[in-house]
């Protein structure tokens, strides 16, 4: 099936491993220029040198720097402009789970969390755009989380920054549909990947992990971050042109609600 990707402009935001980088390598693999970008040196070298190795130095970018930041953001999306001209997909790929357990938080886990999974989507979202408009319209995908949709075992800040993205993505739907810029999330369950939750989980108590997945996901078994790319790539491609303020959750039946 052609996604009508090739040469589409996609920034991922959070790109230098796990689901970020599957989702780059995804829109790569369709023939987009992609712009990866990472807070991490060294991770964000090292894969942008195997993508350009497997995909060419002219359709990827990389940017370090953290996006939480008003500055940074600014910076990535100029050197983007810069060298492509505007911007087609956007991919807000930002945010953390690691937090506190339990229901007492203190105002600076709440800002802190709200920050990472909520706001830096937000600001980064509405910077990009004036760039989609020169384009002539494009598509922003949020990842959120399961944590967003059910009562999981997750910080609660997180979960609430979560559900509070798919609104976010909700509302900026209506407000930019008539400008031919298309909103919509993606929110993954329990992916397993090098370096990230789930693997720790796996090393600190594997048995524990494997009840809960048993219990929990009818699919028994945790998702891929190619599974997720999966699903971004569709939502940003001409195939999902009538797809806008959905949801998409990429969990393996986990989710109990409609």
């Amino acid at each position: 099936m052609d996604l009508g990707l090739v040469d589409k402009i996609a920034c991922v935001t959070g790109s230098s491993r796990g689901i970020g980088r599957a989702i780059a390598e995804a829109f790569l693999r369709e023939g987009a220029r992609v712009a990866i970008s990472g807070r991490t040196r060294e991770d964000l070298d090292w894969t942008f040198s195997e993508l350009k190795a497997r995909w060419g130095p002219e359709r990827v970018l990389a940017h370090q720097g953290d996006l939480t930041r008003d500055d940074a953001i600014r910076k990535y999306l100029e050197t983007i402009d810069r060298h492509w001209n505007g911007v087609d997909i956007l991919v807000a790929n930002l945010g953390s789970g690691r937090g506190k357990a339990g229901w007492e938080s203190d105002r600076e886990e709440w800002n802190r969390l709200l920050e990472l999974n909520l706001i830096a989507s937000s600001l980064l979202a509405s910077s990009a755009v004036p760039l989609m408009r020169l384009r002539g319209g494009g598509s922003i995908t949020f990842i959120s989380s399961l944590a967003g949709t059910e009562a999981v075992p997750a910080p609660v800040p997180y979960s609430c920054a979560k559900a509070s993205l798919i609104a976010l993505s909700k509302s900026l739907s209506r407000l930019l549909a008539p400008e031919n810029i298309r909103v919509n999330a993606v929110a993954p369950g329990n992916i397993l990947f090098p370096g990230g939750v789930w693997q720790r989980k796996l090393d600190e108590d594997p048995d524990r992990v494997t009840a809960y997945i048993d219990a929990e996901v009818p699919m028994k078994r945790m998702g891929t971050p190619e599974e997720v790319a999966n699903a971004v790539v569709f939502l940003a491609s001409a195939r999902a042109s009538f797809i806008t303020g959905a949801c998409l959750l990429v969990d393996g039946g986990q989710a109990r609600g409609w």
